[in-house]
């Protein structure tokens, strides 16, 4: 799967672009691929990019066309609420994703775990339409459908690769409906609590979004997060917001 990555911000040089695609790649190709046996690579893309000067502001066009796989852009003024990115595929089906540089911070949340976070879940699941049965996190025995998501359950999570800040993920044991002696269910596969992390569970910062069948209408798609966990509040709550905002656009065809 070829990625490009199109820069659209103010903020970001398309040489620290370039680096951060670097770590990404390796991440992708040394870290990802021998767990999950598929991938991808990004390119950084500027076509259709006109530069802008800090004295006049010039409208960016369109990208022309489509460009690999997929797309990510990099812009700076979120369009769905106070989140670092999102992704989804449009109604021709082209998986694309954004990463919002004016609601990234440092650490967790720095821009680029943001991207190496959208890249993932991109590969992960392309058009956004894949649910996993799995055990309900608070209710085992109830089952639910998961989305097929790579990195949300441990979004509060980066390491670094070449000094660049990158997003962990889970491994495909995290998708068991029993949890495994011994198993290490995410790439950093740090001890919580003297335990790995378990299926369908959530480390500190990280959060959930399934699909509930016991819920009434309305409601059924069900957020999880530590509720002391202020930052995964904020994420799963705007993740609900734009997922049912997109549900809505797509359901009026627009």
């Amino acid at each position: 799967m070829l990625i490009s990555v199109v820069n659209r911000s103010t903020k970001v040089a398309d040489a620290e672009l370039q680096a951060a695609v670097r770590a990404i790649n390796r991440q992708l190709e040394e870290d990802f691929y021998p767990h999950w046996q598929f991938g991808a690579r990004l390119r950084v893309d500027s076509a259709g990019r006109v530069p802008r000067s800090r004295e006049r502001k010039v409208d960016l066009p369109q990208l022309p066309g489509r460009r690999g796989d997929a797309v990510i852009y990099l812009v700076d003024h979120p369009t769905m609420a106070q989140t670092e990115g999102y992704h989804d595929s449009s109604n021709l089906d082209v998986p694309f994703g954004f990463v919002f540089l004016d609601a990234c911070g440092e650490d967790a949340d720095c821009w680029t775990v943001a991207l190496s976070h959208e890249a993932i879940e991109l590969v992960g699941d392309p058009l956004s339409n894949l649910l996993v049965q799995g055990p309900h996190p608070q209710d085992r025995r109830h089952l639910v459908f998961h989305q097929y998501e790579l990195c949300d359950a441990v979004s509060g999570e980066y390491y670094e690769i070449e000094g660049v800040k990158v997003q962990n993920f889970v491994l495909p044991g995290w998708f068991s409906r029993k949890a495994v002696k011994g198993a290490r269910n995410d790439f950093l596969g740090r001890p919580r609590s003297g335990t790995s992390l378990r299926p369908f569970s959530v480390a500190a910062g990280g959060y959930l979004l399934f699909w509930d069948d016991r819920m009434p209408e309305g409601k059924k798609w069900t957020p999880f997060y530590d509720s002391r966990d202020g930052m995964a509040e904020r994420k799963v709550q705007d993740k609900l917001a734009n997922k049912l905002s997109r549900m809505s656009r797509r359901e009026r065809g627009k």
